[in-house]
């Protein structure tokens, strides 16, 4: 299996550019099965969860090309067949299959979805929403979900701010005839994207970025030409890491700053310094960082739960101790023991509370990726660790960075990909 090669201790300057979200362009290719007219994606980031959506997009009747980052896409018919088992437990997002499939057929069958081990994620929550909209899951099984039905205009209440299950229950409004409300919407930066998207397809969507969307669809809509926004968690991991061995200066090019306002707060705290522009921003290099009185990861427009492995690492590196409530899985510190292998001081006081103790010098050990984000936060601390770091299990990383190596490697890093 491959896995990436870090010599720690190199200084970072340069500038790099943040490529397209991962989680907005998983369920807006999911969207295209809404109509059956031709749609263009463009900033579609190159990485393996964009590969596998496209694989069973194309099980399920889709005709794709995918190509400098641009996906053509139309489905002038879809397959009734069950997409493979072995491309939908790949991915949590499989699930997004759910809200088209039933928008435009009534009924969705789906092996049950994969992914990283966060912790327990079951379907509850989307098939609660979905009965709301008069849609019945037929049967569960280990491994299959299916639901019957086309969904029909209602109220519907949110049990909980779910991203794909407010997805969901958007995508199967979006052919509605009459108006459904969401309450309790997720707001996150990938679910105004969609929303924006199927505005462009024809769907009327009012209070996007608001905890209440009122939606009305349309039986038939148009194929559409969008532009995937910067992926935040990417920006949010490459800043990190400029916090951490920033020489100079880092630039890191194409973000939409307002997507991170939690974590710029949390940044000022501990002693970093940068600078805001419009679409990018400068990190120096920083002197001695000290502790946060309490990083909670929360809903957008919270810390985002996918930037707090990265940030723990930066901790490491911060006087004092600093608080950690991981307040949405409970599997989000597996990646712990990996850290302190390389001499990190980490104390759980519960599955969703720890305190980091720094500043610690990190030393090289051969360290393994437990999920996307995680996996990044190995990368990060291999950069700063003193010796040869080797990161196993990076098809985790391979699934929401593109080229995360050349990108580091561009800004100074001494990191390599080995077979």
């Amino acid at each position: 299996m491959s896995k990436f090669i870090i010599n720690g201790g190199k200084k970072l300057n340069g500038e790099v550019k943040v490529g397209g979200s991962k989680n907005a362009a998983l369920p807006i290719l999911a969207a295209t099965l809404l109509t059956d007219q031709p749609c263009v994606i463009k900033n579609v980031p190159d990485i393996a969860d964009t590969h596998t959506m496209l694989k069973i997009l194309e099980s399920l009747g889709s005709e794709v090309t995918f190509k400098n980052h641009v996906v053509r896409i139309q489905t002038k018919t879809l397959s009734r067949k069950k997409p493979a088992s072995e491309l939908c437990c790949k991915m949590r997002a499989s699930v997004l299959l759910v809200g088209p499939l039933l928008a435009r057929t009534g009924r969705a069958v789906l092996p049950y979805p994969g992914g990283c081990v966060l912790g327990a994620r079951p379907i509850d929550t989307h098939a609660d929403v979905l009965s709301k909209m008069g849609v019945k899951q037929i049967e569960e099984s280990p491994d299959e979900i299916i639901f019957e039905g086309k969904p029909r205009a209602n109220v519907v209440v949110m049990p909980e701010f779910s991203v794909t299950a407010t997805e969901n229950a958007i995508m199967a409004a979006a052919r509605t005839l009459g108006e459904t409300q969401i309450r309790l919407a997720a707001v996150e930066p990938h679910v105004q994207d969609l929303c924006i998207f199927l505005e462009s397809m024809g769907v009327d969507i009012n209070g996007i970025g608001t905890h209440t969307l009122k939606i009305r669809g349309k039986k038939n809509l148009r194929g559409a030409t969008y532009v995937i926004r910067p992926d935040y968690l990417e920006a949010g991991t490459l800043v990190c890491a400029a916090a951490l061995l920033a020489d100079k200066s880092v630039l890191i090019k194409n973000i939409v700053p307002r997507d991170l306002d939690a974590f710029w707060n949390l940044l000022r705290e501990v002693g970093v310094k940068f600078e805001l522009g419009k679409h990018d921003v400068k990190i120096f290099g920083s002197g001695k960082l000290k502790a946060c009185k309490r990083l909670q990861t929360n809903v957008f427009p919270g810390f985002p739960t996918d930037l707090q492995p990265p940030f723990v690492v930066l901790l490491t590196q911060a006087t004092g101790e600093s608080y950690i409530h991981e307040a949405l899985f409970d599997g989000r510190f597996k990646y712990f023991p990996e850290l302190e292998r390389m001499g990190a001081k980490i104390k759980v006081t519960n599955p969703h509370e720890a305190i980091v103790t720094g500043p610690t010098k990190l030393t090289a050990h051969e360290i393994k990726s437990w999920d996307i984000r995680a996996g990044a936060a190995m990368i990060l601390a291999g950069l700063i660790a003193k010796g040869k770091t080797v990161v196993t299990d990076i098809k985790y990383i391979d699934r929401g960075y593109e080229k995360f190596d050349e990108k580091l490697r561009s800004l100074g890093a001494d990191i390599s990909r080995e077979a």
